[in-house]
């Protein structure tokens, strides 16, 4: 089975967010499974030196994008036993930015038609092209519209996973004509056609011959008006090729037992260590340094999304309770503001660190007891998984992602791996931390089990990998 897995970012090279991860750990599980896969990435000039000092030039060529004729340059780069192709062209890619120019559609549109450009020329057809979110989800669509005239193109079999609905690359529709020169031909209702405008994710949606989503509850909701985003209607028409698989985490990166980030490390029997982490992460961040205090950490992007609205109602109340906070984060400047002032107003209780710092993050994923994540929605999520992990208890809402990873707390049964509430407001939400926090002071026993119980889950990429590779072959049976 050989496989083309198309991102515009994976981890190590460059990444923006899950998606990033996503990329580097899938194809390295499938690998290990027996799947000839190969990943293509956008060689944008941000790739750190020690990789830009690897890559080897395996071939350049030109190809007609609209009436331009343009460069294409293949970098490859073998890496943890995976080959890499790096889409190389410097007008395109050598920006302040990986996402968010102003021609992002001709950017992408470039690299979604090199990946295709690029097969017959390097000679490795695959039997299934993975492609992920907007930036590669024309592929599908040129695969089928502009392409289909070719032979050994003709039975490859085009998977499109959805990591975020909301962002689709929607662009006037003269793109199609001007980049792909295609014409109109899918500007359709049932192609690209959204509103007025060339939708690249509803086309790819339309032409695949599957879509996948990174959790089943997500695929579920975005069929509702309520997280369609105004797609639902075409996933409902699609819904009979829509298949929810969650994400899974590195173990290799993700392991208290043995991460280098983390000062002490610990395993699920031998919990001695998460104590020392949550003192040096107290001392690290000039929090007082008690064992006794139940500390909440958050590690996040800071936006709606996430649900700071919530956290930003109750935080005063919050903090005039014995807690201690510490957040890691950048966003939305109303929320870095907001939570750069209570972390001021509260010196010895909540701790603002507003930057990105991968190391602080495994700190605050080791030494925290409680992790706060009440997301408005969330396709997956990877750091509620990540903090059970390291035995940090998740406070989640109960959408997406989070619903198929965090099993709520039973008082009765003592089973749970967190706390969750449904119905996103700040009542269920203050409700949900008043819950655990009560756990946490008056049931040790309890919360001992919980602790366990998470760190026993397993969120590795094995099972999710099975799950992908069933359906490429149910795809090739077909």
């Amino acid at each position: 089975m050989k496989v083309l897995f198309a991102s515009g970012e994976a981890a190590p090279f460059f990444k923006t967010g899950g998606l990033g991860d996503v990329a580097y750990a899938l194809p390295k599980e499938m690998v290990k499974q027996g799947v000839d896969v190969r990943v293509v990435l956008p060689n944008y000039s941000q790739m750190p030196q020690k990789y830009q000092e690897q890559l080897t030039e395996l071939v350049h060529f030109r190809f007609q994008l609209g009436d331009k004729n343009v460069y294409c340059g293949i970098k490859t780069l073998n890496h943890e036993g995976i080959l890499y192709y790096f889409v190389d062209n410097l007008s395109y890619f050598d920006r302040a930015g990986i996402y968010g120019e102003w021609d992002d559609g001709e950017r992408f549109g470039f690299f979604s038609t090199a990946i295709i450009e690029m097969l017959e020329v390097i000679d490795w057809i695959p039997d299934i092209i993975h492609c992920n979110d907007w930036h590669t989800a024309m592929v599908p669509v040129l695969l089928v519209d502009r392409y289909h005239w070719k032979e050994r193109l003709r039975n490859i079999r085009k998977v499109l996973t959805i990591h975020n609905l909301r962002f689709q690359g929607v662009f006037d529709p003269s793109i199609l004509t001007n980049v792909f020169g295609t014409g109109y031909n899918t500007y359709t209702d049932d192609g690209l056609k959204y509103f007025d405008r060339a939708n690249f994710l509803k086309g790819g949606i339309n032409f695949s011959d599957r879509v996948t989503t990174v959790s089943p509850t997500y695929a579920m909701e975005i069929t509702t008006p309520a997280f369609g985003e105004n797609l639902d209607e075409v996933l409902r028409y699609n819904n009979w090729k829509v298949h929810g698989i969650i994400n899974g985490i590195d173990y290799d990166l993700n392991n208290p037992s043995t991460d280098p980030m983390i000062p002490h490390h610990f395993d699920a029997k031998d919990l001695s260590g998460k104590y020392l982490n949550k003192a040096e992460l107290q001392k690290q961040v000039g929090l007082p340094v008690k064992d006794d205090v139940p500390l909440i950490g958050i590690v996040s992007r800071l936006t709606d999304q996430k649900g700071f609205q919530l956290i930003e109602e109750l935080l005063d109340g919050l903090l005039h309770e014995d807690v201690q906070v510490v957040l890691l984060g950048t966003g939305d400047p109303h929320f870095e503001q907001a939570f750069h002032y209570f972390g001021q107003k509260y010196p010895d209780k909540m701790s603002s660190n507003i930057t990105f710092d991968v190391k602080l993050a495994q700190l605050i994923y080791a030494g925290s007891d409680l992790f706060l994540m009440p997301s408005a929605f969330e396709p997956c999520g990877l750091s509620q998984m990540m903090s059970m992990r390291y035995g940090t208890l998740p406070i989640v809402h109960e959408t997406g992602g989070l619903k198929d990873t965090v099993e709520p707390y039973n008082k009765y049964t003592g089973e749970g791996t967190g706390f969750s509430f449904y119905g996103f407001n700040t009542h269920n939400l203050w409700d949900t931390i008043q819950r655990a926090l009560d756990v946490y002071r008056n049931n040790q026993f309890a919360w001992r089990t919980l602790v366990q119980n998470a760190m026993n889950k397993d969120f590795s990429w094995e099972k999710p990998t099975e799950q992908y590779i069933a359906l490429y072959q149910e795809l090739l049976d077909e």
